[in-house]
């Protein structure tokens, strides 16, 4: 089965609440989800937002993922990752690695799934980038003060 999925995060202040928004495809379905956190990062809220993407699919399946989020698609396509693990989860600059927690989740998801990760220009004219960015603004004002 290949799906298409479409990502994004977004956050009020950084760190701040938090919102993600996920838009999936597969021949004439879609499903969309968005969830929030009171206090993350950007950063934090792009990746959940691939997790929760891929945590909806209920078996495993081929998946072109689209983020605007370098972080998210370099750490796939240039191997940061498979770098991260070789160094014990350590950056270049023997620092730990942000959002580790996170990653091991994807990593796990990208076991179940065939995951191939692809940039998209974020805030441009892609209609579906756009809509998981509305998603994930909608979560924050919904949870706002609360």
């Amino acid at each position: 089965m290949r799906v298409i999925a479409y990502t994004d995060g977004a956050c009020s202040g950084n760190p701040g609440p938090g919102g993600w928004g996920a838009v999936l495809l597969y021949g004439d379905k879609r499903k969309e989800l968005n969830g929030y956190e009171p206090s993350t990062t950007n950063n934090r809220m792009e990746i959940q937002a691939a997790i929760e993407a891929l945590s909806a699919l209920q078996r495993p399946c081929e998946v072109e993922l689209y983020s605007d989020s370098a972080y998210v698609v370099r750490a796939f396509t240039q191997k940061w990752l498979d770098q991260w693990q070789r160094n014990g989860w350590k950056t270049s600059t023997k620092q730990p690695v942000l959002n580790q927690d996170l990653w091991l989740e994807l990593l796990r998801l990208c076991d179940t799934h065939t995951v191939s990760f692809r940039k998209v220009k974020g805030h441009a004219d892609n209609k579906e980038n756009n809509r998981c960015d509305e998603l994930a603004r909608e979560a924050i004002q919904r949870n706002r003060g609360c």
